[in-house]
């Protein structure tokens, strides 16, 4: 554990707890001198929000929305009320658009999250109401729970102090923050009040009962408590007054709007959730069943995976075992308000999967590439999946991944329709022009697009890699046929002729077009 003390203050820093935080999406991974208001600014969508006829993204450079099905997308990525911020979590509630922010920290060789608050709209993005990241006085050592007043960390800094998750029950709005545990608005954010959860040893708590413990998510100068089920990544809200809130030590409930817990993990029942490390929650809406990212905490006998409860998380059912899911979404059948069944989607770092039997069996699509261009979402991380049911019956499943964001138009069946893939690129100045991105890239996350034109014509295409040497690394592509669209977009793994991942450094590429000179691009790489 790496712990800093800043006024009696706990700042997190990133390798803490012994445990794999959640993605932390930093801004910047992709270089673009100029971006096409046909796509989203970033490859890197993290959750996707629907509301009427708009489609929210919160992506790795800021927020974006379409209202014309993708045709044309509106980026808050460098404007008054979002400069730079990256957006953390995206909910959509009553007519209103939630967004929680934050950036990266540079503090020395370490690269920390730092919350910057809350942002809402009440007018569709037209306008924003924006309140700080929550943070405590250094006296807010003592809370009121009950017959109790307890002890409690203040968290007077804003480092690694960020709002990964949103949620809403009647007239309150919860946050869950990495290092200021579970918060709650009842004034749209303007205010925030710590939320008591259970501490690591009791399995509920309720303002009755005589508790001595403190609010306190690890040991340090303030106290030698430490409570994993303090650590707060995930909260959803079922009704106006039950809510499910995820931790680093399991899935807590509230039936009385966050007065009372209950607490479910992996020790403390005989159906348990596979791990203790809860990242997202999902509900249900057709079957009553609330969903959880369930990852491997600090017992052996944990694991990876995704459970589900059908009885208010009195048993757990465990499927999609050794996956690390991000997310949840759900395809419904019947009319709204009288769901009969349901899909559930999971998307994964090995990636997006769904069911339509309850967990039972597991499908992927059986490749994800746009039906015009060819082009492809080549990665296997997803992060993100909403869907959207259209007038004329069918279903818009709106995908979000590391590298592109995807829209299945679903009119004949399971995984089946019309595809369309979008992907953040700057524009080309003339025919001869070649430009990669991301850039740099690392080969164990993510592949590199090499873009080009081919004047519109149909073409003969040869792509070389070569090192600083300029020596031959890999041909990409010999003499292939293009045509169509002018823009093309090819992929590079990072890997050589023999299928080797290539050596970190500096690597050169040329694409050669029929007869014209051939046009040349760098690409670094950093695994």
């Amino acid at each position: 554990m790496k712990i800093k003390i800043l006024i009696a203050t706990i700042i997190f820093a990133g390798s803490l707890f012994a445990q794999t935080q959640p993605t932390s999406f930093k801004l910047g991974n992709e270089t673009l001198s100029k971006v096409n208001d046909s796509t989203p600014l970033s490859n890197s969508t993290i959750d996707i929000a629907i509301a009427d006829d708009a489609v929210w993204l919160a992506t790795s450079r800021g927020l974006s929305k379409t209202e014309d099905n993708g045709d044309n997308w509106e980026n808050y990525f460098a404007t008054e009320d979002f400069g730079t911020e990256g957006i953390y979590s995206l909910r959509y509630n009553n007519g209103i658009v939630w967004t929680t922010t934050g950036h990266n920290y540079e503090d020395g060789s370490e690269s920390l999250d730092e919350g910057s608050g809350i942002r809402y709209s009440t007018d569709n993005g037209a306008t924003w109401t924006i309140y700080p990241q929550s943070v405590d006085d250094p006296g807010d050592s003592l809370i009121t729970y009950g017959i109790n007043t307890m002890r409690a960390l203040p968290v007077t800094t804003k480092v690694n102090n960020v709002s990964f998750d949103l949620a809403f029950t009647a007239n309150t709005i919860w946050t869950a923050n990495f290092a200021g545990g579970l918060r709650k608005s009842t004034d749209n954010g303007a205010s925030w009040e710590r939320v008591i959860l259970p501490p690591d040893h009791l399995d509920s708590i309720k303002p009755t009962d005589t508790l001595n413990f403190a609010l306190q998510p690890v040991a340090g100068k303030f106290g030698d408590e430490e409570h994993f089920n303090h650590r707060v990544f995930s909260v959803i809200g079922i009704d106006d007054t039950t809510l499910y809130v995820g931790t680093a030590g399991g899935i807590n409930k509230s039936t009385d709007n966050g007065i009372s817990w209950v607490k479910f993990n992996h020790q403390n029942q005989n159906r348990p959730i596979s791990g203790n490390f809860v990242t997202a929650l999902g509900y249900d809406i057709s079957r009553d069943e609330i969903w959880a990212a369930t990852w491997k905490a600090n017992d052996q006998t944990e694991n990876w995976g995704v459970s589900f409860s059908e009885n208010g998380g009195k048993t757990w059912n465990v499927v999609l075992p050794g996956e690390l899911a991000h997310n949840f979404g759900f395809k419904y059948f019947g009319s709204a308000g009288n769901y009969t069944s349901s899909h559930v989607f999971a998307p994964t770092n090995n990636g997006i999967f769904r069911s339509s039997d309850r967990g039972i069996t597991w499908i992927a699509p059986p490749s994800i590439r746009d039906d015009e261009t060819l082009i492809p979402v080549s990665t296997t991380k997803f992060y993100a999946v909403e869907t959207n049911r259209l007038s004329d019956g069918s279903t818009d499943i709106w995908i979000g991944s590391a590298n592109g964001l995807a829209r299945l138009n679903e009119q004949d069946g399971f995984w089946k329709g019309s595809w369309k893939v979008f992907l953040a690129s700057a524009d080309s100045e003339n025919d001869n022009e070649t430009f990669a991105f991301p850039n740099p890239f690392s080969p164990r996350m993510e592949s590199v697009k090499i873009k080009y034109s081919t004047g519109g014509s149909g073409s003969s295409v040869t792509i070389r890699i070569m090192d600083f040497g300029m020596n031959l690394v890999r041909t990409l592509i010999q003499n292939a046929p293009r045509g169509g669209d002018p823009e093309q977009i090819e992929f590079w793994d990072g890997r050589d002729e023999n299928g080797e991942l290539v050596a970190n450094g500096t690597y050169f590429y040329r694409v050669d077009v029929d007869s014209r000179d051939p046009a040349f691009g760098k690409i670094m790489v950093l695994k």
